[in-house]
């Protein structure tokens, strides 16, 4: 185990929006140290989604990511030779993150022509509470729901 923990990185908000939550989605949808491309990507699926639903981006990518963020999730512990998957509920940090990485994993994955559009469409179904993000979501809390009988493991 560490010695100490490491110190928490400092982001600087975006230019657009001046939301450091952008900023830190960007990262997590960055490849090879493109920002500014990520920027463009994000921001130009926000367009799009002011297009087809007439509020205001931001707000539904806010909302889409709400939807998407677990509040438990399992975790496998070894106990007497056997695995267990042992619920465990997320703290504020990680909740954030399994949020966006989920969003980006499963936009990549749609078949739309560009990666904006992908992006746009994911926003859009995770803010009416629909598409991949959120049903892997539900699916970690079916998956915590049932083996809350191995909570008492927890350490």
């Amino acid at each position: 185990m560490r010695k100490a923990k490491p110190k928490k990185r400092i982001l600087l908000p975006d230019s657009k929006y001046n939301d450091v939550m952008v900023t830190r989605f960007v990262n997590h949808m960055m490849w090879e140290g493109k920002k500014g491309l990520a920027f463009k990507i994000f921001y130009e699926s926000l367009d799009i989604v002011e297009g087809k639903t007439q509020e205001r981006g931001i707000d539904v990518w806010k909302k889409a990511l709400n939807n998407v963020m677990p509040s438990v999730e399992t975790k496998a512990r070894r106990v007497g030779g056997a695995n267990f998957q042992i619920p465990i509920e997320v703290g504020p940090e990680r909740k954030i993150l399994l949020g966006m990485k989920w969003m980006i994993a499963y936009s990549r994955k749609r078949n739309e022509k560009s990666m904006a559009q992908r992006m746009a469409s994911e926003i859009i179904a995770a803010s009416k509470s629909e598409g991949a993000s959120v049903k892997k979501k539900e699916d970690t809390h079916k998956m915590a729901e049932a083996n809350k009988a191995f909570s008492h493991f927890r350490a």
